[in-house]
């Protein structure tokens, strides 16, 4: 089904129940219609970075299921599937078979291999600079050596984990598998693609190898070419300056609202209402919303939104106001491969608050775009530390694994009934229409007012929110929705 202007929830496929078959099941008895459609993280045989470094795009991790569970899935919601354009795992055939054939391998050109990408560019590169110059995700330079069997040795391009080898996206082998696999991705169910780390995947030199132009739109161009036939949309993933983002949109294309989250933290952290609204004026329509996600509460996401000191004074509340959040949870000690993202759940980020964050879902949702909503935001987790403390992985404190049953005992909770009530409302009302209109007020220092309008203007949805009180009220065509 085509992308549908109703919330998605993002979940992997063993933590909202044990598989995709128990996902499904949970939403039907549990959820209703808050969710219409789901991003279903990355469910692929993968070799770490919980999926994020995929072996084989042809199959679903038994662990998991199979395609017939995520194609019953797509019959009854919109689909997200997640795709790596940055890299493959070192297990995948690619990998593996040019390990075995070297230069009589027919995907020698899949992977960026560094002493040949250098020698292009003249004699003795790289120097030093050229590598400070790369955007890293290491210290050292973004590179893993490969061991032929033949016994030689080269060196491939690796930006992130040990498991995830960039690949050469310019490479006609490389395009192959692009087109494949998207097309293959369409048939099982999926109606949007998050290209994920896509800005670190051109390459070149005398640049810092990050959201590289005109390299990229030419990247997301060739992407789009493979979709729009097919019906299926692609939303880039990048936490970046906004104004990034903005850009990407104007091309077109969704974008992440990843400013929403601090900007969201800072109202209800201050009280004051003028950086919210100054947001919500300014963004676009054809976005998905978040407040949470599988990764850590993005800070930089937010710069020139709010200020530096309002980031710092947001960042050091957080660790203040915050349930069990501490700074070492987000540092190295704990594995953390972005210093600039925070780890906590957003309820937890709230003190585990009703109040505080019920109306930070209100905002979410009135706020222009689709609200994506983590699963573990979805039942107003709280951090969990055991799960920290036993794997030593900082963002694990937002990735419980929840059974079906604790599912259907946290939906009775008061504060989840009414998130799945807004949601729900949310997900029917004309007035949150993509072609219609937004009017932000802020009647004083720690109030605010959204109006949403569908095209037609014969309804409209209205928040009135008071930051420093943690109140509001909605109303729908002049009658009152909910009030806290």
């Amino acid at each position: 089904m085509p992308v549908q202007n109703k919330a998605m929830l993002i979940t992997y496929s063993d933590s909202f129940g044990k598989n995709i078959k128990e996902v499904h099941q949970v939403l039907k008895d549990h959820v209703g219609d808050a969710i219409g459609g789901v991003h279903l993280l990355p469910f692929f045989p993968s070799t770490g970075d919980r999926g994020f470094a995929p072996s084989d795009y042809t199959k679903v991790d038994s662990a998991f299921g199979d395609w017939n569970d995520v194609e019953a899935l797509g019959e009854d919601y919109y689909l997200m599937f997640d795709f790596m354009i940055n890299h493959i795992s070192r297990e995948s055939v690619m990998y593996q078979d040019f390990k075995a054939k070297h230069d009589d391998s027919e995907y020698q050109d899949f992977f960026i291999r560094w002493e040949k990408f250098w020698q292009a560019a003249g004699p003795n590169r790289p120097t030093q600079a050229d590598v400070d110059l790369i955007y890293k995700r290491k210290d050292k330079a973004p590179i893993q050596e490969i061991d032929f069997a033949d016994g030689s040795k080269e060196h491939l391009w690796n930006t992130f984990g040990d498991e995830q080898i960039d690949i050469n996206v310019k490479s006609e082998v490389a395009k192959k598998f692009f087109k494949d696999t998207l097309e293959s991705m369409v048939k099982h169910g999926a109606d949007l693609i998050r290209l994920d780390a896509f800005a670190y995947a051109i390459k070149k030199v005398d640049t810092n190898d990050f959201f590289i132009e005109p390299d990229i739109w030419e990247l997301l161009e060739s992407v789009r070419d493979i979709l729009t036939p097919l019906q299926a949309e692609i939303l880039p993933e990048i936490h970046e300056h906004y104004t990034i983002p903005a850009k990407i949109n104007e091309h077109g294309y969704f974008t992440y609202d990843f400013a929403l989250p601090m900007t969201t933290l800072y109202t209800l952290y201050s009280g004051k209402t003028e950086r919210l609204a100054d947001w919500l004026k300014k963004s676009p329509m054809k976005q998905f919303t978040t407040l949470d996600t599988h990764d850590g509460i993005g800070v930089v996401d937010a710069r020139d939104v709010l200020t530096d000191d309002e980031i710092d004074y947001a960042s050091d509340q957080l660790y203040k106001v915050g349930a069990n959040v501490k700074k070492t949870y987000s540092s190295a000690a704990y594995n953390n491969l972005d210093i600039y993202q925070i780890n906590s759940t957003y309820y937890s980020a709230l003190g585990n608050d009703d109040a505080a964050y019920l109306l930070s879902r209100a905002f979410q949702i009135f706020a222009p775009g689709i609200p994506q909503i983590y699963y573990v935001g979805l039942l107003a987790g709280e951090n969990d530390i055991a799960l920290l403390e036993s794997s030593k992985e900082g963002r694990n404190i937002n990735r419980h694994y929840y059974t079906k049953e604790e599912v259907a005992q946290e939906v009775q909770r008061p504060v989840v009934k009414d998130l799945l009530a807004l949601l729900a409302w949310r997900n029917d009302f004309a007035a949150f229409d993509l072609d219609g209109s937004i009017e932000v007020e802020t009647p004083s220092a720690t109030t605010i007012k959204i109006t949403r309008q569908n095209k037609a203007g014969d309804h409209v949805a209205v928040l009135e929110a008071d930051a420093a009180n943690k109140t509001f009220t909605v109303t729908a065509d002049g009658s009152v929705i909910m009030s806290k």
